[in-house]
Order: C-alpha cells, then sequence, then structure tokens
C-alpha cells in the first residue's frame, strides 16, 4: 500500500513527542498490513469530516486519513481529537 503525506501531516507529525512517533510507525505497519486491523480502531468520519477515516495512535492520538483508490491512501492530519476541528 503506497501512503501519501500531505504537507500538513508532516508538519503536525514533526510536533509531536518522539515516544508518540515511535507508537504511529508501529501503527502505520499495521496499517499497510490491514487498514481495518481491530487494534488500530479504524473508525469513518461524520459531519464535514464524513470523506474521511481515522485511526488510533493511541489513546488520544489519532490519524486522519482518506482512501483514493484500494492501495492508495493520504494521510491527512494527526494529532489528539483536535484534528477534528
Amino acid at each position: 500500500m503506497q501512503i501519501i503525506y500531505s504537507p500538513k501531516f508532516e508538519r503536525e507529525y514533526k510536533r509531536l513527542p518522539v515516544k508518540i512517533k515511535q507508537l504511529a510507525e508501529k501503527k502505520e505497519k499495521l496499517f499497510r498490513v490491514n487498514p481495518f486491523d481491530p487494534k488500530l480502531k479504524t473508525h469513518k468520519l461524520s459531519g464535514r469530516l464524513r470523506e474521511f477515516w481515522a485511526f488510533s495512535v493511541d489513546y488520544q492520538h489519532r490519524i486522519v486519513f482518506e482512501f483514493a483508490t484500494k492501495n492508495l491512501v493520504y494521510f491527512h492530519a494527526v494529532g489528539t481529537h483536535d484534528v477534528y476541528k
């Protein structure tokens, strides 16, 4: 699976604590194998973000993404629940 990181995602990712970055990398590996692995808690968003999906990095942090095709995904945002705002 190919993942394209948006400039916004890259900026937000750089600001994350090292511990969260390491966990996010582990979760991304899981995501590449199976985007709907139960450990990720992948879910469809609603409201103005209804075109997007999100998965959990930890209890507080999420990655917001979009399926472009079966094998192409765009990562748009990463952070706490504030990424939904």
